[in-house]
């Protein structure tokens, strides 16, 4: 009788799953074959979870997405300390951001180029990668403006000299002024040819870069609660 409805068990979950399980009964081992076949239909099925989960729709469009950014950062000519560079020579100022990014999610790419000028007035430059031209700016509202001079107050690294630091490490993509917690940074991303991207923090005084641990402490929590 137990040998039944071990065998029954089996076969339900096997229909449930969608799968097979075969329960190979022998004398004294009832138990313990159907058991083996139930754990090697789990094993199976987990398998083709993790290939799904591999191959299916949402890995293919973060493998489309890293290969759109690694093709974006390839493409521009001008790095982005030049396009800050050109920036400042529009618009003069401190240079809190920089980042090569489509424009109004269109196929053109730009780099996007924020300076806080000394009246506290925020501006977005808009500059061609491809010959570091200005294409135009526009006047922004930022309510962390004074956050944003109380982090750069003493600082002896701009965010052009961070973003040259960076380049030692990649192409940049894109560079940004940590103002929140207790060490303030720059903050830049970096592409690799194969399209690998890395996370770097730039220090304010010495400009030493150094690998950005927080991004990947924040991904393995979200990890963790999944």
């Amino acid at each position: 009788m137990k040998r039944n409805i071990v065998i029954a068990t089996v076969t339900a979950a096997a229909l449930i799953g969608g799968g097979t399980a075969t329960a190979l009964a022998t004398t004294g081992d009832d138990g313990g074959s159907a058991r083996q076949a139930a754990n090697t239909q789990l094993s199976d099925d987990d398998a083709r979870d993790d290939k799904d989960d591999k191959d299916g729709p949402d890995a293919q469009d973060d493998r489309d997405d890293r290969d759109d950014d690694a093709a974006r950062a390839a493409s521009a000519d001008v790095t982005a300390s030049e396009a800050i560079a050109s920036a400042l020579k529009h618009t003069s100022g401190t240079v809190v951001s920089a980042e090569l990014d489509d424009e109004d999610d269109s196929d053109k790419v730009i780099w996007k180029v924020d300076v806080l000028s000394g009246d506290n007035t925020w501006h977005s430059v808009s500059v061609d990668p491809s010959n570091g031209r200005v294409l135009g700016s526009q006047t922004d509202d930022e309510d962390d403006t004074a956050q944003v001079r109380a982090a750069l107050k003493g600082s002896s690294v701009t965010a052009g000299q961070a973003a040259k630091a960076a380049a030692g490490k990649g192409v940049v993509t894109s560079v940004d002024l940590d103002e929140d917690g207790k060490n303030k940074s720059w903050e830049a991303e970096t592409r690799t040819s194969g399209g690998a991207e890395q996370d770097w923090k730039i220090d304010l005084e010495s400009g030493k870069v150094t690998p950005d641990r927080s991004d990947a402490q924040d991904d393995d929590d979200t990890d963790d609660q999944d």
